[in-house]
């Protein structure tokens, strides 16, 4: 059982970017966002490649649920 605090487990899953390992992103904030949110991160990720930091967007739906 986790609790608040509880360090996730890690793991790797295929994204629509690639695959990930989720423990490189330790120390994250995370947000919740809507859809439109996500369009405009997108929008924007090239000023956030810039800074050297890393966006994700969890969803519990299937990897090709999310491709266009």
């Amino acid at each position: 059982m986790l609790y608040l605090g509880d360090q996730f487990p890690n793991f790797t899953a295929n994204t629509t970017d690639g695959e990930i390992n989720f423990h490189n992103y330790l120390g994250a904030d995370f947000t919740p966002v809507c859809t439109t949110e996500l369009s405009r991160v997108l929008i924007l990720l090239p000023g956030f490649s810039k800074r050297n930091t890393k966006v994700i967007g969890l969803s519990c739906d299937t990897v090709t649920s999310h491709v266009v």
